[in-house]
């Protein structure tokens, strides 16, 4: 099954080939179709994927050895769908469908099924376009509400490093969000970041995720610069940082992570009506509290 959907996800790589990153984790990230704005009124849809590899075992920030092999496969599908009232504001509804396949030497399991969906409004604080120079400053606010399924939060850790906060779908709570981002052009060079912070509130089973942070962006050159088309070839660097979650009030000591990744990432545009991106990222920096299974690499790619 693995290995059918990786092979269903690579082809669909290779096939859309956005402009704007998937940010994050599965449940506290959104994938924000920022380039959808600025082409007018409308709508927009499209779908945000993000594989995920985590085969890297951690204890306290330090790599440690994996005795039992566990492991997680994680899958998100971020379908999306939105309007432009005009140039400057949006509004988009997020829904992510999650896949995760996990294990160790005794045990291996699956969860499927829909997510966290989110509804966010969509503002372009500021823009500045020449012929050879642009700027553009965005931001985002919205909620998140309790629509994936939260009850692995309330059965027994699976493993050492595999709890139940990292294969629930859901978080059962109302949360924040709260976002902005930027681009600026110079001839063919470009450089662009964003942004999300996640304000989180107690949910099922008095669990409560803590606050997220999450961020992306780096410098870039459009190999392909026209009228109906652009390609554009960008080096990232991308994060996520959080405390420990808490259950009725407790710290969860095996709950709190701070990740860096790099990675390169191919974009194409043609004309106003279409967008998409691909991109690989490698973890640089762990730095995690307890025992968790981290992140080896992930894949990401969207169309819009």
């Amino acid at each position: 099954m693995l290995v059918a959907l990786v092979i269903r996800l690579v082809l669909a790589l290779v096939a859309v080939g956005g402009a704007q990153p998937v940010l994050g984790c599965d449940l506290c990230a959104i994938y924000s179709a920022q380039e959808a704005q600025g082409n007018g009124k409308g709508f927009f849809a499209g779908v945000a994927e993000q594989f995920t590899d985590f085969n890297t075992f951690m204890s306290d920030g330090h790599s440690a050895p994996n005795p039992d092999s566990e492991y997680i496969y994680s899958l998100s599908s971020q379908l999306f769908a939105g309007y432009n009232f005009n140039k400057r504001f949006g509004v988009q509804f997020n829904l992510p469908l999650i896949w995760r396949e996990y294990g160790q030497v005794a045990a291996h399991g699956s969860e499927f099924g829909p997510g966290d969906a989110s509804l966010t409004g969509n503002v372009q604080l500021y823009q500045k376009s020449l012929d050879e120079f642009n700027f553009t400053w965005t931001a985002l606010g919205g909620i998140k509400f309790p629509t994936g399924d939260s009850s692995w939060l309330g059965k027994p850790d699976f493993a050492v490093g595999i709890g139940g906060h990292d294969l629930a779908l859901g978080s059962g709570s109302f949360d924040g969000l709260l976002g902005t981002g930027f681009s600026t052009r110079w001839k063919k060079l470009f450089f662009n970041g964003q942004m999300q912070y996640a304000i989180r509130t107690e949910g099922d089973f008095q669990h409560q995720y803590a606050n997220d942070w999450t961020w992306t962006g780096g410098p870039g050159v459009y190999l392909a610069l026209q009228d109906d088309y652009t390609i554009a070839l960008q080096g990232t660097v991308s994060g996520e940082s959080k405390g420990k979650d808490t259950y009725g009030g407790v710290p969860d000591n095996d709950s709190a992570e701070t990740i860096v990744y790099v990675g390169p990432e191919i974009s194409f545009t043609w004309s106003e009506n279409f967008s998409a991106h691909i991109g690989a990222d490698l973890p640089v920096s762990y730095d995690n509290s307890g025992e968790q299974i981290m992140p080896t690499y992930r894949i990401h790619a969207a169309v819009t």
